[in-house]
């Protein structure tokens, strides 16, 4: 009854099934059990939900939290059995402790994990599929929308992978698929016409298309209208769904806000049932880190598209889809595009001014070095204008004579159109917005004759960006700006054909986005030098040596599950506690540091909203963590489940420094450092601690940080550091962490460099 009233409940008040009645809808009584169950043959259901029509929907059967839900399994089996001879209906199988919850519609498919209840409406359209679904494989694909073979067989694996059949009756097999396509060869016309096969054979009536980016949202609804003009669409990020929604289209971060804001009296507006499918456009390593959540809370078909090479494409991705690594569903990559004169191959270009990679090789570094290297510089946040670089690159970047050669070299050996007498469309990738507006600079100071139109900066920066973009993209004229200086908002998605020049004009550690990068010049271009006379290939200028980088294409930086800053410096924390409890000999004030960390961690968890769907995901420990006491005596196991299931549960807070949180994360590395009594250890970290000391002071002429002079003097002090522990390390890190906030970012970057590098 604790169990039912606690959590099942919640979930079913959730999907609208409220005002639940004893005796109709709880310990509904059942006929015709097996003898061997009950002598009588009667038996009583935990839930059941009717449909309008006096039917059963659903049966769920409730065991307690303690108990694996798997228990009630065949209960609700036999439950299931004496509905249907009673009804004329068998109804859908859910079975419950609470905290997991699985569906079994044993009628298509076996049982599989759900994050809560289907709501009337989905439960009646499971229902009622049973009688119209169509077999996917007998499908006739629109080639009007899709028409090529590659892409053609890529629809024909997609059926095949959904179902099959037993003993003439349909039945479906899996419910992921993905499939790898090299950018240009009509990822979103496939995924249109799968839409297309879906729906018309009633596998589909609601479908969420989630990309990255707002522009690509808007790129995706669009082509899908012009594919699908029949089904209903909306851009979640600028309208509303209601119910007869067909089409949603919405960035990750907007659907994962909306799956907890929208919710009324009536329950959550999107069910776990809600969708029936989810396309997820570029699935890589950032999409399973980030945004897993989704696809764990929505209970929907999966169709991931790619562009990333089969082989590079990291276990966690292929793990999402259920799928052997290195065996998607379909694959079609560029070299085979290529070969069958689809799309164009890449030719690069011997430059006259090149940043060289200091010898770094990716397949070369020891795994714990490809770990730190990945973790160092994470390509996972778009907008953030900082990035952690060593000085000289940025000295390169932004030198006038770097540039002006770079611009000197593209405009006389780039890609021409007209007679040659002009550069083809080209796309300039620079670091941040500032080596953006530094490039346009020195090139409208180069070239005034083009009177500051022909090279403009197209990023989030600029307020009529979207117009510019799609001036850039224009296929049918050609219209200005002709080069386009990009930070991220052109390295994925865009559709250009005309671009036959790319200028890679920073460090690319990401290789999902190296081959994004390089896809934006793939594309097919009849004509594009005259009648007859049509686009073969396009140049990269590689002014940063990526392609040594990645050793040509092959080999590169692969994906990886990196824990955010605010999880390492939660499990930090952790491991210091653990650290000082294990230690017999631990002073007083060490004691102290463990309490203090535990009381703040113990905070964090206490604190979460349970009404997350993340925070549902680890339910469970979620709710045994929120008690203080639970903290009092850690075993390796919990401090494990910690580390893995709630240290990255906390909300992300934008008020948070970047900046600080690496200094915080800094300083718990060396405290864990001092208590392993590591001293050559010791010395790196003062020696950081030092360096950062000595930037700030540098900067004594902000108010914030002369107040703290005495401090940043102290610790530049040898002396300093004689009798160092973990209380006046922390005090340090109290104390110059705020003092960090208040320091602009382009100021704090010198004051970083050492210990961030």
């Amino acid at each position: 009854i604790e169990t039912r009233k606690l959590f099942i409940d919640v979930l079913l008040n959730e999907a609208g099934w409220d005002n639940l009645k004893a005796g109709r809808d709880i310990e509904y009584k059942v006929t015709g059990l097996p003898i061997s169950v009950n002598p009588s043959g009667t038996g009583y259901v935990d839930y059941v939900l009717w449909d309008d029509n006096g039917k059963p929907l659903a049966v769920v059967e409730a065991k307690k939290t303690l108990h694996s839900p798997k228990n009630g399994k065949h209960q609700a089996f036999l439950y299931a059995n004496c509905l249907e001879k009673m009804t004329g209906q068998r109804p859908v199988i859910f079975y419950t402790n609470g905290f997991e919850t699985h569906i079994w519609d044993d009628l298509f498919y076996p049982e599989r994990p759900v994050s809560g209840f289907y709501t009337k409406d989905e439960l009646q359209y499971v229902i009622e599929r049973r009688n119209t679904r169509k077999d996917l494989r007998q499908f006739q694909v629109n080639r009007d929308i899709a028409g090529r073979p590659y892409q053609l067989e890529a629809i024909k694996r997609v059926a095949e992978a959904l179902v099959t059949t037993n003993k003439g009756d349909l039945r479906g097999k899996n419910r992921e698929a993905l499939l790898v396509m090299a950018t240009g060869s009509g990822k979103t016309r496939v995924s249109a016409a799968i839409v297309d096969m879906l729906t018309k054979s009633d596998w589909a009536k609601r479908i969420l298309f989630l990309a990255d980016r707002n522009a690509l949202v808007t790129q995706a609804k669009n082509a899908f209208k012009t594919h699908l003009p029949n089904l209903s669409a909306i851009d979640l990020t600028k309208e509303d769904e209601d119910n007869g929604t067909r089409l949603v289209f919405s960035t990750y971060p907007t659907i994962m806000n909306r799956i907890d804001s929208l919710k009324n009296e009536d329950g959550r507006f999107y069910s776990s049932g809600h969708f029936d499918v989810i396309i997820i456009d570029e699935a890589h390593r950032s999409v399973y880190q980030k945004y897993r959540a989704i696809f764990e809370y929505f209970d929907a078909i999966l169709i991931g598209l790619t562009a990333t090479p089969t082989k590079e494409i990291d276990h966690n991705t292929y793990s999402l889809f259920k799928i052997e690594d290195d065996n998607p569903t379909y694959a079609y990559e560029l070299n085979q595009a290529v070969k069958d004169k689809f799309l164009v191959p890449p030719k690069a270009i011997d430059l006259p001014v090149k940043f060289v990679h200091e010898g770094i090789k990716y397949s070369e570094l020891s795994e714990k070095d490809k770990q730190k290297f990945e973790e160092t510089f994470s390509e996972e946040s778009p907008n953030d204008d900082f990035e952690i670089a060593k000085s000289a690159i940025n000295k390169f970047l932004f030198n006038n004579k770097t540039v002006d050669l770079v611009l000197d070299y593209l405009i006389n050996n780039g890609v021409k159109i007209e007679g040659g007498d002009k550069l083809a469309k080209t796309i300039i990738f620079a670091k941040n917005h500032k080596h953006a507006v530094f490039i346009e600079e020195r090139f409208n100071k180069n070239y005034p004759e083009y009177s500051g139109k022909f090279l403009r900066v197209i990023d989030n920066y600029e307020t009529k960006a979207q117009d510019l973009l799609e001036k850039f993209c224009e296929d049918k004229v050609q219209l200005e700006p002709q080069i386009a200086v990009s930070v991220d908002m052109m390295d994925t998605g865009v559709d250009a054909p005309r671009v036959a020049n790319l200028v890679f004009f920073k460090q690319v550690k990401s290789y999902p986005k190296f081959w994004q990068m390089i896809g934006r010049g793939t594309r097919l271009r009849p004509d594009l030098f005259g009648p007859g006379m049509d686009k073969e290939f396009f140049i990269i200028f590689d002014i940063c040596d990526n392609f040594s980088f990645f050793n040509e294409f092959p080999d590169g930086i692969k994906s990886s599950n990196t824990k955010t800053l605010s999880e390492k410096i939660f499990d930090a924390k952790l491991n210091i506690i653990s650290t000082i409890r294990e230690n017999t000999e631990a002073t007083v004030e060490e004691d102290g540091l463990a309490l203090n960390y535990t009381d703040k961690l113990h905070e964090v968890i206490r604190n979460l909203d349970q009404e997350r769907f993340e925070v549902r995901k680890s339910w469970k420990l979620v709710t045994d963590f929120s008690k203080r006491n639970r903290w009092e005596n850690l075993s390796v196991g919990d401090i494990h489940d910690i580390s893995t299931n709630l240290s990255g549960l906390a909300p992300y807070n934008t008020g948070d420094d970047e900046l600080a949180k690496r200094f915080d994360l800094l300083v718990l590395n060396f405290q864990q450092v001092i208590l392993s009594g590591n001293r050559k250890a010791e010395e790196t970290y003062v020696k950081q601690i030092y360096s950062i000391a000595h930037n700030l002071q540098k900067k004594r002429n902000i108010p914030k940080v002369n107040e703290k002079l005495p401090l940043i003097k102290q610790v530049q002090e040898e002396e300093f550091w004689k009798n160092t522990n973990v209380n006046v390390v922390e005090k340090i890190r109290v104390e110059l962490r705020d003092l960090l906030k208040f320091i602009e970012k382009e100021e704090v970057k010198t004051v970083y460099t050492d210990f961030a590098d």
